[in-house]
């Protein structure tokens, strides 16, 4: 029995963030995962508050000829920038237990800034879409990325494939990182290396 509960605890201990959320390696067109090789556009939005009615149906049109064309893809949105939500809520709890009026006022008025910062950035969003390319080769992945960028653009969206840096810095911001994803290690702690 003892043994049994070492050897878990080793294989629990042996676990890496990358291995939980199935994450393999970066390739030459995306992400491997452990679902196949994904493959990230990121697609300029639109402002369909200045269009016509007209102009909206045809971008949905075009929109749903994208889905029908890639049934499997799917569409993501984003913030392109840092959440400061948990700042401001610890920031909010601590005024309210402080005693002294003039660092209370200090603590409101840092929660304020961040309200600031936040409604400055969070017009900052971004639209992507995820194609997932399974069980094939370099070349079936390169023409499938190919086609995929061209049917987009051909409906009328500004899109471009994301490079490894983008999609590094998009994972950084996704699970609270760091705003300056792209600049981690593809390995953690291959900087303290010379290899």
């Amino acid at each position: 029995m003892a043994k049994k509960i070492k050897s878990k605890r080793h294989k629990k201990k042996g676990a890496t963030v990358q291995a939980l959320i199935g994450i393999k390696c970066f390739t030459e067109y995306g992400l491997e995962t452990n679902g196949g090789e994904l493959l990230f556009f990121t697609v300029t939005p639109t402002n369909i508050s200045v269009l016509s009615a007209t102009s909206i149906e045809t971008k949905i049109r075009q929109l749903m000829f994208v889905l029908s064309a890639f049934p499997d893809i799917e569409i993501a949105c984003t913030d392109s920038s840092e959440c400061f939500d948990l700042n401001k809520a610890y920031l909010e709890e601590r005024a309210a237990i402080e005693n002294n009026h003039k660092i209370r006022k200090l603590l409101l008025r840092d929660s304020t800034f961040l309200d600031e910062i936040q409604m400055e950035l969070t017009t900052a969003r971004q639209f992507l879409f995820i194609a997932k390319s399974k069980n094939m080769s370099a070349q079936q992945v390169f023409a499938y990325k190919n086609n995929i960028e061209k049917v987009i653009t051909e409906q009328g969206f500004e899109t471009h494939r994301m490079k490894k840096e983008e999609i590094k810095r998009l994972l950084a911001l996704y699970f609270d990182a760091s705003l300056y994803g792209e600049q981690l290690p593809d390995v953690d702690g291959a900087q303290h290396f010379n290899i």
